[in-house]
């Protein structure tokens, strides 16, 4: 349903450089009635997909360690961040994504996937919504090492971690990207670990 609250006045494009960012000038109506006009950016990067696999029989799960330049000019000193496999959709459903993604970061060819939720992850400034998953694995599933495509520039490391040692490492520090707390935290509400 669209929000008869907000008409869009103007839109400029700030940068077309890697994704867009966007100027957007609105007008909307306020709870006492009056219009009142703002504007504001959003980051248009599309829409992702992020999953976390585990392994109830060694009680594990597998994330991805890679450098992540906006964490590192907001103090982070080496730039690294541990992760769950994620990419952009590139007008891939989201499953058909979040399963090459898997194969081309982690190394792991799986076939079953649980959808378990979608978020927005930074709304104030980011349009992406991020589908999120969750699948078993095994080691018969491994068919390459992972690590990313090379075209991408991605340099990937791949971390086999036991499921409590991953969730320590978001007490410690060593874990602080959300979308991971957000599925390492699902696997334990739902008991699944």
């Amino acid at each position: 349903m669209q929000n008869t609250k907000v008409n869009i006045v103007k839109t400029e494009i700030l940068s077309d450089n890697w994704y867009t960012l966007r100027k957007i000038t609105f007008n909307i109506l306020k709870k006492d009635g009056t219009i009142e006009t703002q504007s504001r950016e959003a980051y248009d990067r599309g829409n992702g997909a992020v999953i976390l696999l585990y392994n109830k029989d060694n009680q594990t799960v597998i994330l991805t360690r890679q450098f992540r330049l906006p964490t590192y000019v907001n103090g982070n000193n080496t730039g690294m961040l541990i992760e769950a496999c994620a990419g952009l959709l590139d007008n891939d459903n989201p499953e058909d994504c979040i399963k090459r993604e898997t194969e081309e970061e982690t190394g792991y060819k799986i076939s079953k996937v649980e959808k378990v939720f979608e978020s927005y992850m930074s709304p104030g400034s980011v349009t992406e919504i991020l589908h999120f998953f969750i699948a078993e694995y095994s080691k018969e599933m491994k068919v390459n090492d992972g690590g990313g495509l090379e075209e991408e520039g991605e340099n990937i490391e791949v971390l086999e971690l036991p499921y409590t040692e991953a969730l320590k490492m978001i007490d410690t520090g060593e874990i602080m990207d959300a979308k991971t707390i957000m599925l390492l935290q699902h696997i334990r509400i739902k008991g699944i670990l």
